[in-house]
């Protein structure tokens, strides 16, 4: 479903913009249908009113809650969510109140880090299908503040629905932009449709190397961007929107994390509007990766703080269930039941 449907069926029923955007806003912003110091009984046309709960309801079907699996710093869960279609999708709830969300199942990037590539693109999730990811969240956490667009899918190629999806957010969701987060590998059309959009997001770049050869090996079928033309790119955008960039770096062992690639950071990243979130490698059966010593990403870390990058080292919600992206849907894909690993950092 899409959110021009909703507009549309609203339309059909003789609502006018506002009376759309009042409904909006009550199920995104999980209000009672009688909150307010202007009630919808009464203001809304009766047509709307008398289809209100049916389509509420509707709404709360979109996405449904099949498991979920608390992190062990009892501040992050990782929740594998039905689609009304039988398809599956990942949400994260995030330390902090935030939440990140899933725009497509499966994803055609195809990361060799990624559990969610391994099995390419199935479907773009809608724009309503997105905005429910967040509803069911704020319903477990109503003190919600950031919305993170970073789990399964590559949002640039679902730009449409993650658009809508961030303007129905930033305008009746309660959201400011700097607390929406746009993520991408970097593609041109999204930073044109960033720079003409109405609800300008934040803006991560899943950077992850500095040099071209390794950078097409790990993100086989991103847009043949050299990494200077990302950052060059991303640093205009940050200037424009006022909002630092989040370069984004999974930190993978003897892969992208050796004295070569921290001269390059150095050399990209210095003096740059923005900051480095670096995360090391969310283990995964099957990928031929492993994760670094925290001692070794908190070294890493400080020698780029030193250097004059603002460096920050984050733990991947979700490494101690077997819960990194793509980790769920694959599982219950196979039926495989989830073995709880503590790893401790």
């Amino acid at each position: 479903m899409l959110i021009s449907d909703l507009h549309q069926r609203l339309r059909a029923l003789g609502a006018n913009p506002a009376h759309e955007s009042r409904v909006l806003r009550h199920w995104v912003q999980v209000l009672p249908l009688d909150a307010g110091k202007q009630p919808l009984q009464g203001w809304l046309p009766k047509a709307v009113m008398e289809a209100l709960p049916a389509l509420m309801a509707e709404l709360d079907g979109l996405v449904a809650l099949r498991s979920e699996h608390a992190g062990g710093d009892g501040q992050s869960a990782r929740l594998l969510l039905g689609l009304a279609d039988g398809q599956t999708v990942e949400t994260v709830l995030l330390p902090r109140e935030g939440v990140c969300v899933s725009s497509q199942v499966g994803c055609a990037v195809g990361c060799a880090f990624c559990m969610t590539g391994t099995e390419g693109l199935i479907r773009q999730v809608g724009s309503a299908e997105i905005v429910a990811q967040v509803v069911l969240a704020r319903r477990k956490r109503p003190a919600l503040r950031k919305v993170v667009f970073m789990g399964m899918g590559e949002p640039s190629h679902n730009l449409a629905s993650v658009l809508d999806a961030i303007t129905l957010l930033g305008r009746e969701g309660g959201f400011a932009h700097k607390q929406l987060v746009f993520s991408t590998v970097g593609d041109e059309r999204a930073f044109a449709a960033l720079n003409e959009a109405e609800v300008k997001p934040a803006l991560a770049l899943s950077l992850h190397t500095t040099d071209a050869a390794k950078r097409a090996e790990l993100l086989p079928r991103a847009p043949r961007l050299a990494p200077e033309q990302l950052v060059e790119a991303a640093d205009a955008y940050a200037r424009a929107s006022g909002y630092p960039i989040q370069y984004q770096w999974t930190l993978l062992d003897g892969v992208n994390d050796g004295p070569e690639e921290l001269d390059g950071i150095v050399r990209l990243l210095r003096g740059r509007y923005g900051l480095l979130n670096m995360i090391p490698f969310n283990s995964a059966p099957g990928l031929p990766f492993a994760r670094p010593s925290w001692e070794r990403a908190r070294a890493i870390a400080a020698e780029l703080c030193a250097r004059g990058v603002l460096t920050k080292l984050r733990d991947s919600a979700g490494q101690d269930v077997e819960g990194g992206c793509g980790q769920l849907r694959a599982r219950e894909a196979v039926g495989r039941p989830g073995r709880v690993v503590r790893i401790h950092a």
